[in-house]
């Protein structure tokens, strides 16, 4: 039987959400923004008609009120947004136990055995009817099609790609609509004339590991329509107990600065993780073996769970010895690990709790959920901490694959 593989993307997520909750502002140009006050507040999210006066999201807030003088810009509140991604969430388990989200706004459905086209619609006018916002839905055989079936024609579209459409339309959309085919890998690939997703799926995939490794080889893939494997059974993340990632380093560290580094980098792969799966951490633990292979973990409670890349970096950084207490040893550092345990379904309470500063608390989800929607869309790598590029043996580390309950904590 051919899979029925939907993807789902709410349109404008954001901004559509503020005007729901604020009809007066569905025919005016709108904004979500990080910090409406600071000048280097940047556009999260923008309704169509504020995209009609070049707009872009990453755009600074005074570039867009330039742009556009009558803007209503609105702080954004990741909790409502939640919430209401919970609710949609929960109208397509109605249709499909087989949902699998890709961040807050975007989930894939399988629907094998139904005519996919009157599933979609249908998902569509209920998420309207009960939300008050509207979505576009791909329709294929595979993920990566359903999701270009999802960019193709919004907002609130329907669209199909199976059989004649593939090489009538797919094959004929630039490589840079291609899931994770970011800036870079469009360049590489229109220096050597593979400019549409036919070029691409016609290379061949030894040529293209030449050019771009075994990016390459999975873009082709991509091209093709295979890859990201079957839609995942919505709440299989209940299972999972803890999540980690750690790394033999390609050279032993010696200086608290690499170190931090390396705790940073996992640090973020974790939260990214986390916030994947929709899940929270309580216990943060730090796993460290040096070069004589003796190795130790650590680990402490937070006072509310997080998925914050910023708080378990932090919390990780406080359980690390000074490395000059290992130096003394004639030790280095050969491979860190960064696990959350103790794991909670992600909750706008938990991440609201007033602990600190709740601002600066609001300006980390911000933060997060920026870099894991430009992840997402342009691969893992397109974003990279500062820290690890003064260090050309650091920088090639990639974090991306998911680490949930592996077999051994200590070694992801």
């Amino acid at each position: 039987m051919q899979p029925v593989i939907l993807h789902s993307d709410l349109n404008s997520f954001y901004a559509s959400v503020e005007c729901a909750l604020r009809p007066e502002l569905r025919d005016k140009p709108v904004a979500v923004c990080g910090s409406i006050e600071a000048r280097h507040g940047i556009i999260l999210a923008k309704n169509p008609l504020a995209k009609c006066y070049g707009i872009k999201t990453g755009l600074a807030v005074w570039e867009a009120r330039r742009l556009c003088p009558d803007l209503v810009t609105v702080e954004a509140r990741h909790e409502i947004y939640l919430r209401y991604a919970r609710r949609v969430r929960s109208i397509y388990t109605r249709f499909t136990p087989w949902v699998e989200p890709f961040g807050l706004d975007e989930a894939w459905l399988d629907v094998t055995g139904e005519d996919g086209k009157t599933i979609a619609d249908r998902i569509r006018r209920t998420i309207y009817e009960e939300c008050g916002i509207t979505a576009s839905i791909g329709v294929a055989d595979n993920k990566i099609y359903a999701k270009l079936g999802s960019d193709y024609k919004k907002p609130d579209a329907t669209t199909v790609f199976l059989g004649e459409a593939i090489p009538k339309v797919v094959y004929k959309l630039p490589v840079s609509d291609l899931l994770f085919c970011g800036n870079a890998a469009t360049r590489r690939l229109h220096s050597y004339r593979i400019e549409t997703i036919g070029d691409l799926a016609r290379a061949d995939p030894i040529f293209l590991h030449s050019i771009l490794g075994k990016t390459g080889v999975t873009l082709g893939q991509y091209a093709k329509g295979v890859g990201l494997g079957p839609v995942r059974k919505f709440g299989d993340e209940e299972s999972i107990k803890s999540i980690g990632h750690s790394t033999t380093l390609p050279r032993d560290i010696t200086t608290d600065e690499d170190a931090r580094a390396v705790i940073a980098l996992l640090s973020d792969a974790v939260g990214t993780r986390l916030r994947s799966h929709q899940l929270c951490g309580r216990t943060v633990s730090l796993y460290l073996r040096y070069s004589d292979l003796s190795h130790f973990e650590r680990q402490t409670t937070l006072p509310t769970p997080t998925n914050l890349s910023l708080e378990i970096r932090d919390a990780a950084f406080r359980l690390l010895s000074p490395m000059e207490v290992v130096v003394s040893r004639g030790l280095g550092l050969r491979s860190v690990g960064v696990r959350l345990s103790e794991l909670v379904p992600e909750n706008e309470e938990y991440q609201l709790t007033l602990t600190g500063q709740p601002y600066l608390r609001e300006k980390r989800i911000t933060l997060d959920r920026t870099m894991d929607d430009l992840r997402r869309r342009f691969g893992y790598l397109s974003l990279r901490r500062a820290s690890m590029l003064r260090d050309p043996s650091l920088t090639g580390l990639d974090f991306s694959k998911d680490a949930a309950s592996p077999p051994d904590p200590h070694l992801t």
